[in-house]
């Protein structure tokens, strides 16, 4: 889709950003159901959206080197331009907008 819209320079940063929010609704909560769409918001610009059942909403942590997990959102904090995370009605919504000019 993002190559489709003129933005191939976001795919990496896409599939990067999606795979971790999954996984983050996956690993930490106990949705049954976890879903992802992508809306392009401007001419050089995407949002990144995954919704699941679950009412917990994911807070950045602050993993020691020695971790192996805990760094997902952190990566969210440094690839997208923005994100954050709302309650909808039967859980919640965690989004992330991606530029193509490069502000991240």
């Amino acid at each position: 889709m993002l190559e489709t819209w003129g933005l191939p320079q976001l795919v990496d940063v896409a599939e990067q950003v999606v795979t971790e929010l999954v996984a983050n609704a996956v690993e930490h909560t106990d949705a049954a159901t976890v879903g992802a769409s992508i809306t392009r918001t401007g001419r050089g610009s995407a949002r990144i959206v995954v919704t699941d059942t679950s009412r917990t909403r994911p807070t950045l942590g602050t993993p020691s080197p020695d971790d192996e997990h805990g760094r997902g959102l952190l990566l969210v904090e440094a690839l997208a331009h923005a994100w954050g995370s709302e309650p909808v009605h039967g859980g919640k919504r965690v989004w992330a907008e991606l530029r193509a000019d490069g502000t991240w």
